[in-house]
């Protein structure tokens, strides 16, 4: 329970504060909604993510002490108070002509509005969080080096295809040409500059870690952070957390339009995921169920699918979480299995030895 300490004390001081919010505008009776709100928020942000902390979990393997803090310092004021309350400010001030304190005030008074903004853009959002997500999922199903196949010889087959240099940035640029259809003439060009942008983030976060490995490979010093942390890393894992984390925020939109619950709700939510996250790296929890990371990551390819299709259509956020929980529990389920067939032929070793 001490990787999740830190994780209870904001989530009583965000339940305090939601309350007191409440109580300021509506007295107990929106005291007692606040924090209603606020609880079903930080649930929905767990259920959204927990594949997210999978994956984080994989990355963080192997940093030191000093980097996992920085994940939970920095990185969670970030994740709470940059991708959950400043990025949206960002969108709706761009699309509206309005400074960020105007926006913040139209957030207060007009959320309503503020919301509409909000979704207006979502196509270019959809676009930008989808191609990240589906490069991420893409590099890890077309590994050629990786040995562990949950899904046997047809994923073996599928790694294979990592051999051919690019392949995963040449179908997610398919993939974003092709969801261009459904997008109406107008928005096109945005959404495709937008998917563009995903696509050339995550590959300059992967070339900045190639080329701090590299100098590690050479006996560097910044390339030794890498190895136990790593500003590379660093970033990935903060614009992975951002590519989830706006679609917990417009699924928020969908609950309440008061800005400030949302951001207190989906905070509770942020530092448990990044407290789990921890949990599985301490816990060597990824090493005992070797397919969770799988299950992570197919999670994450149909959350970027989902994503790219809601540029046309509504996809219920209880859908998306759902369909991640469903891959997460489904790889932990075969590696629980796997785990038992290995101590049986273990067992059945020893016992011809003997």
């Amino acid at each position: 329970m001490k990787h999740f300490t830190g994780s209870f004390i904001v989530s009583v001081i965000c339940l305090t504060l939601a309350a007191w919010w409440g109580y300021d505008h509506g007295g107990v009776a929106g005291a007692i909604t606040a924090l209603g709100v606020a609880a079903i928020l930080s649930i929905m942000e767990v259920s959204l993510s927990f594949d997210n902390a999978v994956v984080n979990a994989s990355v963080l393997k192997g940093w030191n002490e000093f980097w996992l803090k920085l994940f939970l310092g920095l990185g969670m004021i970030i994740a709470v108070f940059g991708m959950r309350l400043v990025f949206p400010l960002v969108i709706v001030a761009v699309a509206a002509d309005l400074g960020i304190m105007d926006v913040w005030n139209l957030a207060l008074t007009d959320p309503k509005s503020f919301s509409g903004h909000l979704t207006e853009h979502h196509a270019e959002v959809a676009a930008f969080g989808g191609m990240f997500l589906l490069l991420v999922f893409l590099n890890f199903l077309l590994d050629d080096e990786k040995e562990t196949h949950w899904l046997g010889n047809f994923e073996g087959k599928l790694a294979s295809l990592g051999k051919v240099s690019s392949i995963s940035v040449m179908i997610a640029i398919a993939a974003l040409m092709f969801s261009m259809t459904y997008v109406e003439e107008a928005q096109k060009m945005v959404v495709l500059v937008a998917g563009l942008w995903g696509i050339l983030v995550y590959v300059g976060v992967d070339m900045l870690s190639s080329i701090l490995e590299k100098s590690e490979a050479e006996g560097g010093d910044v390339g030794d952070m890498v190895k136990r942390g790593g500003i590379g890393g660093f970033l990935y894992l903060e614009v992975l957390d951002a590519s989830f984390s706006f679609d917990g925020v417009i699924g928020a939109f969908a609950i309440t339009s008061d800005v400030v619950i949302i951001m207190l709700g989906l905070a509770i939510g942020a530092m448990f995921v990044r407290s789990m996250t921890v949990f599985l790296v301490k816990k060597g929890t990824l090493d005992e169920f070797v397919y969770l990371e799988h299950g992570a990551h197919y999670a994450i390819g149909i959350l970027a699918v989902i994503m790219l299709a809601s540029m046309k259509w509504h996809v219920p956020e209880l859908v998306t979480g759902l369909t991640g929980v469903a891959f997460i529990a489904a790889s932990l389920w075969s590696s629980i299995r796997y785990k038992k067939q290995q101590e049986a032929l273990e067992a059945a070793g020893e016992k011809q030895l003997a």
